[in-house]
């Protein structure tokens, strides 16, 4: 070592001792306390709350209801579809039309049957969806003999808007929980087989306005949105054929 470059040396140790005696450390060996947390995320995703399947919506599984009604295709449709409805023989049941809120009613202590202003309501928007339903069946000449509801006020009212009459049975009411047993589901099934099994009188439909739960117990499809209709066809055996699916606003189409 040469003598020369003594200062040299000797200032760079100082300098070096000082920023130790600060607290000061060298980037490469320490993260920046104020690193952004979309850097940090960035950095470490396997604990970055975006990147859990658990909290991102893209990721939600469906429930094998949800997928049985996304993943149906109709068996008839358009001008065919129309034909058959014209020709009578079928079950229309149709979920009850769009409400305000959508939460469990029938789970509430408070919630009267007989009462309304303790039930979900019918939006704006589900009033106008009802009314488009029962224009189009007169203009498609769809001939209708019983309109048969639930005890809910969503649904009789959704049928009274659509087609100015209606039959209440108890046997389409939900079971008065938010989540049901498989034994709860099957009560629900016994309950609801036997009309969707009936065949209607010759040249007419029956249409049936009820809910979620009770549809997707009979036939394990979640009816979804709400304004949902299916088309099914008793075979005259106690049992019948899923025929199509259609929103409020695909009626007119037809």
């Amino acid at each position: 070592m040469k003598l020369g470059r003594l200062p040299q040396i000797t200032m760079v140790l100082g300098l070096l001792l000082s920023s130790i005696a600060c607290g000061q450390q060298p980037k490469a060996t320490a993260p920046s306390a104020t690193a952004s947390p979309a850097a940090s995320a960035a950095a470490s995703p396997a604990t970055s709350p975006a990147a859990s399947p658990a909290t991102s919506p893209a990721t939600e599984a469906m429930t094998p209801g949800e997928q049985a009604n996304a993943n149906f295709r109709d068996r008839l449709s358009g001008p065919e579809l129309l034909a058959q409805l014209r020709k009578g023989g079928h079950i229309i049941y149709l979920r009850h039309a769009q409400t305000e809120k959508d939460y469990a009613d029938q789970a509430d202590a408070k919630m009267r049957l007989g009462d309304c202003e303790t039930q979900r309501k019918l939006s704006k928007a589900g009033e106008n969806q009802a009314q488009m339903i029962g224009k189009a069946f007169t203009a498609k000449g769809i001939a209708v003999d019983e309109v048969i509801t639930s005890q809910y006020c969503r649904a009789w009212k959704t049928a009274d808007l659509a087609f100015g009459r209606h039959r209440q049975d108890p046997k389409l009411n939900f079971l008065p929980f938010e989540d049901y047993t498989p034994e709860q589901m099957q009560t629900m099934k016994n309950n609801v087989m036997p009309l969707l099994t009936k065949s209607p009188k010759t040249g007419k439909n029956t249409v049936i306005v009820g809910h979620d739960d009770p549809f997707e117990a009979a036939t394990g499809i979640y009816p979804d949105p709400q304004g949902m209709a299916y088309v099914l066809t008793p075979d005259g055996k106690g049992g019948f054929q899923l025929q199509a699916n259609l929103l409020p606003n695909e009626w007119d189409k037809l």
